[in-house]
């Protein structure tokens, strides 16, 4: 199959976790066609359809010069298996554009996962709103007032954007309500931008766990980002230790009520944050922690995702 990547600059891949290359790896050593391109290099004309000028890579095997281009080529979406949309946040306004180009591209045949659609529905800080059972005291809101009302209910806080990705711009305030207006200001740009605030959760000391869901089944084990150093963020971006470790009963119960939901809207691949018994986010953009999980466990969750993409594909 003619697997199609949108993503990053492969030159800035990190081979040795990035769960893109797990995916681009376990595709070539099925045989699958890997082809790569950038946002930016995505075009709809007119009386034509969606293209991009993309290139034909194989995989070398080495850590550093990992792959070779074997040809650059203006391809059709539509012409391709699979197209994978695995660009990183920010879900600015080009993420945005660049979901339309895919959905123009599926009108015209293209397989595209995560959907595009799904993609723009699911913002993922403000998705988790739709399950309120399974979250913490959280607010959304770009008031300034708001925010000092909530942590005088709740006194202990965690402040982030809505935009942002691995722990980037996430700060505390504690009960003694320290530097909350400070913060606040700067965060919502004075009011101007809209961000959440959440009721902060004690069990971040055990984890920040990435629970990994594929086509609606939950990978059986998570991966704790344990914060350091007196951090309170557990994400690997901001230093945070990642432990896999196997799901919890509540981790479960999550997993298993929004798989089938998130699946049928057109989510192969779905990153659910837990921190104790609580899910903070859905992560829907470029879910990451294969490689860790697979190093600890020996679960393969590469392959399963391999696995389901091809089985879709064959639906």
């Amino acid at each position: 199959m003619k697997l199609l990547f949108v993503v990053d600059p492969l030159d800035t891949f990190k081979t040795y976790k990035d769960s893109t290359f797990a995916m681009m790896r376990e595709g070539a050593a099925r045989g699958h066609e890997l082809w790569a391109c950038e946002p930016p290099q995505i075009v709809w004309q007119r009386d034509g359809r969606v293209q991009a000028e993309a290139a034909r890579i194989t995989l070398t095997g080495d850590a550093d010069d990992w792959y070779t281009v074997e040809e650059m080529a203006v391809v059709a979406l539509a012409d391709a298996d699979a197209v994978l949309m695995r660009k990183d946040p920010p879900f600015d306004a080009e993420y945005l554009y660049a979901t339309h180009l895919l959905s123009q591209a599926e009108r015209e045949g293209a397989r595209v996962f995560n959907s595009p659609q799904a993609l723009r529905e699911h913002p993922e800080k403000l998705a988790i709103m739709a399950y309120p059972q399974f979250i913490a005291p959280t607010l959304v809101t770009r008031d300034i007032e708001t925010v000092r009302a909530f942590h005088a209910q709740h006194r202990d806080v965690i402040l982030k954007p809505l935009d942002g990705m691995g722990g980037a711009g996430i700060f505390r305030v504690k009960d003694d309500g320290l530097n909350l207006g400070s913060v606040a200001e700067t965060l919502t740009r004075n009011g101007t931008q809209t961000i959440m605030v959440q009721k902060f959760l004690p069990a971040i000391s055990e984890g920040d766990k990435r629970v990994l869901v594929i086509d609606g089944e939950p990978v059986p084990y998570a991966l704790a980002r344990i914060p350091q150093g007196g951090e309170v963020r557990g994400n690997l971006a901001a230093g945070g230790k990642g432990v896999a470790q196997p799901l919890s009963e509540s981790d479960l119960t999550i997993a298993r009520h929004l798989g089938p939901i998130l699946a049928a809207r057109g989510l192969l691949l779905v990153g659910l944050d837990i921190i104790g018994d609580r899910l903070t986010e859905i992560n829907v953009t470029s879910p990451t922690c294969f490689q860790e999980i697979t190093q600890q466990t020996g679960w393969d969750v590469a392959a399963r995702f391999i696995d389901a993409l091809e089985a879709r594909l064959k639906g």
